[in-house]
């Protein structure tokens, strides 16, 4: 029977497992809090891979006092052997009589194997508490897990006219520094920044991230923020070497047709990777990009790109989210749109899109929208 009390608890180990959102891909994050007799008496969040689990964390601050408590935990607990130990068995000799479960894993390798575990024994065990709140640290992982994906967001900076670029191509800045420094929040949030190699060309951009932990949101880490890894497109090899990405710390990663040979081996010198894709229409598969990606273990992608491969990417289904700045002020008509989207003549053949949230960010507003064609979590 699920108590009162369990809510509130369960929002709490919710909150534990946001601390590990920067630090602990590819697995998920999750936390995990051991109350006994209506007090905490153990609490963890994953931090890192390769490092303990929550349940283990906080297994170890509980010490004896974990016998009989009940266990909060925002994901089912693993019970396959992988890096570390599986947290299943550890709960079961830790001698905890209750484990409250936010959300099933949807990693085949668990899949239901960890509570049954648990209820084998003789562990009272409730699953789906909070369990869209759980679902909303993850999405990466859970599209990975049931698709084969990654989860993709695409951020667009735009006026009130809806235009990315005046006419000349200037468009440093649309947004204020309270939205430009939210957008590196969503970098170190992602797994991998995607762009297209035409705004290398245009930007020179960086797409690292320069801001600590604590002046993105205060959250104070004993480890420098990882940095995403950067994801060019780049079907013929265009992409310079002098491209200020390439001698940044971390990996870039080249997406092309089969180039010359000579072009890859200088990319690959210069400090990239260079895979070849299959071929649509003259540029690299997007779906094959994103399936790789997924099978290197890449969860979240934060695309920042021009209006054509974030309109090919939005067309292909292949976006889940859009996080568009619009900035209080009117750049003209004859300025760049957000998406270039070939084929929509009528009104049928719209790209509907659901709002989830709309808030101001310093003197911009920051619009958060949902696809409807694209392969939800």
């Amino acid at each position: 029977m699920i108590l009162p009390e369990d809510y509130a608890f369960m929002a709490q180990a919710i909150k534990l497992a946001l601390k590990g959102r920067y630090t602990c891909h590819p697995n998920p994050r999750v936390g995990c809090l051991l109350v006994q007799n209506g007090r905490v008496v153990g609490e963890g969040f994953h931090q890192r891979a390769g490092e303990p689990h929550a349940e283990p964390i906080a297994l170890s601050a509980a010490g004896d006092r974990a016998q009989g408590a009940t266990a909060y935990v925002t994901l089912e607990p693993c019970s396959h052997h992988g890096r570390t130990p599986p947290c299943a068995y550890a709960l079961i000799q830790a001698g905890v009589s209750r484990v409250v479960v936010a959300m099933g894993d949807p990693n085949p390798k668990v899949a239901g194997s960890g509570l049954e575990h648990l209820r084998q024994a003789g562990i009272e065990v409730h699953a789906g508490l909070l369990e869209s709140e759980a679902q909303a640290l993850n999405p990466g992982f859970i599209k990975r897990m049931k698709y084969g994906l990654p989860f993709v967001r695409c951020k667009l900076a735009m006026s009130l006219d809806g235009r990315t670029a005046m006419a000349s191509g200037e468009s440093k800045w649309i947004t204020s520094d309270a939205a430009r420094r939210d957008v590196h929040r969503l970098r170190a949030l992602s797994s991998a920044v995607m762009t297209g190699v035409n705004t290398v060309i245009a930007d020179d951009a960086s797409l690292n991230v320069r801001l600590t932990a604590a002046e993105l949101d205060g959250v104070e880490l004993d480890r420098d923020l990882p940095s995403p890894q950067r994801v060019v497109l780049d079907s013929r090899l265009r992409m310079p070497l002098h491209s200020k990405m390439l001698s940044l710390p971390g990996q870039t990663t080249i997406f092309c047709l089969e180039g010359g040979p000579e072009r890859r081996s200088a990319l690959e010198t210069a400090g990239a990777e260079v895979v070849s894709m299959p071929e649509d229409n003259g540029q690299v598969e997007l779906q094959a990009v994103m399936g790789f990606l997924a099978r290197q273990e890449i969860n979240e992608i934060l695309l920042e790109a021009g209006p054509r491969l974030a309109g090919s990417l939005l067309q292909a289904g292949l976006v889940n989210e859009l996080i568009i700045y619009m900035a209080p002020h009117l750049m003209g008509d004859g300025g760049k749109g957000l998406f270039h989207l070939p084929g929509l003549v009528r009104m049928q053949d719209r790209i509907e899109l659901e709002i989830a949230d709309i808030r101001a960010v310093g003197r911009d507003w920051r619009i958060t929208a949902v696809p409807s064609k694209c392969c939800k979590v």
